[in-house]
């Protein structure tokens, strides 16, 4: 049971985990390590996301033997200086995680997202003229902390988005997903990169005693 401090930022995952565990940092004597979880889509493609885990989970499973797992956590990030730049990092920090249930038909990638707006909506189209609005939600954490994830929304959902200002709080929800592009460096060479977002089938705005005043299903 996650505790009144989370309910803000809920990430339910299931899927394989991945052949590498590395150590990731220590605080306070308890090490955590990052593996990569891949989820199947609908679709015949997959997603493939970072997830960091406390060694005092780990000794719950066999992550050698029970490769399939349902993982319940947060999703978070932070800044890491990459060639001089901060480079926003994202990572689901898993606080459950256990063997999953083969007979489980419930949604294997789901997110939900309570915060605030902090940078204007930037509206754009696809090659194809389909409408997506892109967003950077800041959710709040204890102890002054604040995760910021970008979303990115899609049709009619877009549409709505993109009227939303800085300082808007807004519930979303919606899958995290990877996403592979190609960067060109300086000296001409193409890099394979993977980008983090959540991909949004439901938002609403919150008005400022807490109640929706407005709100965007999911496209039929």
């Amino acid at each position: 049971m996650l505790t009144a401090n989370s309910e803000n930022n809920i990430a339910k995952l299931r899927g394989e985990l991945g052949e590498k565990l590395e150590f990731s940092h220590e605080i306070f004597g308890e090490k955590f390590y990052n593996i990569d979880i891949k989820i199947n889509r609908l679709s015949d493609s997959f997603d493939i996301l970072p997830l960091t885990i406390s060694e005092r989970l780990l000794q719950d499973i066999d992550i050698e033997k029970d490769k399939n797992v349902s993982i319940q956590g947060q999703l978070r990030s932070y800044n890491k200086s990459v060639d001089n730049r901060n480079k926003l990092i994202l990572t689901v920090f898993t606080r459950q995680i256990e063997k999953a249930d083969e007979n489980e038909h419930k949604d294997p990638n789901s997110i939900f997202l309570d915060g605030f707006i902090c940078k204007p909506p930037v509206n754009r189209e696809t090659p194809l003229g389909r409408e997506i609005t892109d967003l950077l939600v800041a959710i709040n954490r204890p102890y002054n902390k604040s995760d910021y994830v970008p979303v990115i929304i899609w049709g009619r959902n877009a549409k709505f988005a993109k009227n939303l200002e800085v300082g808007d709080r807004v519930q979303l929800w919606g899958r995290i997903q990877s996403r592979n592009y190609e960067k060109k460096l300086p000296t001409g060479e193409i890099q394979q990169k993977v980008a983090y977002e959540v991909s949004i089938s439901k938002i609403k705005k919150l008005n400022e005693n807490n109640s929706s005043n407005k709100e965007a299903n999911k496209e039929d």
